[in-house]
């Protein structure tokens, strides 16, 4: 029997459209001391992103003259940000490997959308810790990092460290895309998340321009029509988010 999570006549168990986001918003400056922070939601997941600056490169950089700035990234779940209480990781000694995957996942998207160089010689550290997870909280968190970003670089404009154009070359944000009982979906929940015969998270710039596909058949395999069903759900999730963004920095 398929997987499946939807009523009958299209409509998802939470009665959303197959291409509808959940709620999404931003609540900018939860975290008074970083250089730009937001509180991001999308459904019922949470996600705080920060930004904060050092004003420093790693040493490889300086010991091989790199030019330029870096950027990290680190993501955790809170202990009660899941149903069943999660331990923190320092209690185990080591990043679990999906924490390890997403923060190198959130580092790559964010590096791929500035310019190092206009950065100048400092670090951007961004900090992802999910308060609430009902799916798609890498998404939540790279979508929200977005915007915490371009409020950290008002605050070096501000404060006169950076002049010049800004760094970041383009806007960004992500959305997770599946098929579900046979059915393409967008934006999945943590109910349809683990139901889903297809599943997919998109990078993507508000151009149209891809960052990075994360693409898995679970148990099962997906034809090259419904990959492209996929993008384009994901592709018209993305201007939306852009849309939302826009709207939380004016």
């Amino acid at each position: 029997m398929p997987k499946t999570s939807s009523r009958p006549g299209g409509a998802r168990h939470d009665g959303r459209r197959p291409d509808q986001l959940r709620p999404f918003s931003f609540t900018p400056g939860i975290a008074p001391h970083a250089a730009g922070s937001v509180l991001a939601k999308c459904g019922r997941t949470q996600v705080i992103c920060a930004v904060t600056i050092e004003e420093n490169v790693p040493r490889w950089m300086k010991e091989q003259q790199v030019p330029g700035g870096w950027i990290t990234a680190e993501y955790s779940m809170l202990p009660y940000s899941t149903l069943g209480r999660k331990p923190r990781d320092i209690t185990k000694g080591r990043l679990d490997g999906r924490s390890t995957e997403i923060q190198r996942l959130i580092g790559r998207s964010v590096r791929a959308a500035v310019d190092l160089r206009a950065l100048g010689p400092r670090t951007i550290c961004i900090d992802c810790d999910v308060l609430a997870a009902d799916g798609g909280t890498r998404t939540t968190a790279i979508t929200g990092t977005y915007v915490a970003l371009e409020l950290a670089v008002k605050h070096l404009r501000s404060a006169g460290l950076l002049t010049g154009p800004s760094p970041i070359t383009t806007p960004f944000a992500a959305i997770s895309v599946g098929v579900v009982g046979g059915q393409p979906l967008l934006d999945l929940d943590y109910v349809e998340d683990k139901d889903a015969a297809t599943d997919m998270n998109v990078v993507m710039t508000a151009r149209g321009q891809f960052i990075e596909v994360q693409a898995s058949g679970e148990e099962s395999t997906f034809s090259p029509k419904e990959f492209a069903a996929l993008i384009a759900l994901a592709t018209d999730g993305i201007k939306k988010l852009s849309a939302l963004q826009r709207a939380a920095l004016k």
